[in-house]
């Protein structure tokens, strides 16, 4: 790597530690050439601190280390990504991340509906629902709309109406995210059972 150390006066370039399985960012540190080497050598990020003017290898007394996975460049040959493997909370605070967040897998807008599902679940009052609703009738009648939506499914994938098809796909999604949850998980436990199937 034909890193940059010298744009800035003092040796040191931002080093951005993103979580290598859930894509959260968890800190941002600074390295200058021998905190580099030091976490290249040992495979444990290692920064070199401004406030200790010294080096710093993360966890080094919580044990909470960053275990290194891949180091990627920017296009300027300043800023560091880092991939890593953490061992326990990265913030000196106690939380996951630097920015109070929980690090754990995120599927963007399915994450997003699993959490209006969860919402509208709890947290119904008046004027029920369309998830509440079902949620009340009990799994059975979750698990036989599920049923329903993938034989519609498989009809539409018979036929030449793409638009169909999607609108019916997603109708499947929609229902069986509700029995993951009718069941007492998420996605990500589903994920997790097609990652121990990988080869």
């Amino acid at each position: 790597m034909d890193i940059d150390f010298n744009k800035n006066k003092d040796g040191l370039i931002p080093a951005i530690i993103q979580d290598a399985t859930t894509k959260n960012v968890l800190m941002l540190g600074y390295m200058n050439a021998e905190a580099l080497k030091k976490t290249q050598d040992t495979k444990l990020v290692t920064f070199f601190s401004r406030s200790k003017q010294r080096l710093w290898t993360k966890g080094e007394e919580s044990g909470n280390v960053l275990n290194l996975v891949a180091i990627k460049l920017d296009c300027d040959n300043d800023t560091l990504l880092i991939n890593v493997n953490p061992k326990g909370p990265t913030c000196h605070k106690g939380t996951d991340t630097c920015w109070n967040e929980t690090n754990t897998e995120n599927f963007g807008f399915i994450s997003k509906l699993e959490s209006t599902i969860e919402d509208r679940r709890t947290n119904a009052t008046g004027e029920k629902s369309y998830v509440a609703s079902l949620f009340e009738k009990g799994i059975n009648k979750i698990a036989q709309k599920v049923g329903e939506e993938a034989v519609e499914v498989v009809i539409e994938a018979k036929d030449n109406d793409d638009n169909l098809f999607l609108n019916e796909s997603a109708d499947l999604l929609f229902h069986y995210l509700m029995l993951l949850q009718a069941k007492g998980f998420k996605l990500n436990a589903v994920v997790d059972v097609l990652k121990g199937r990988e080869k």
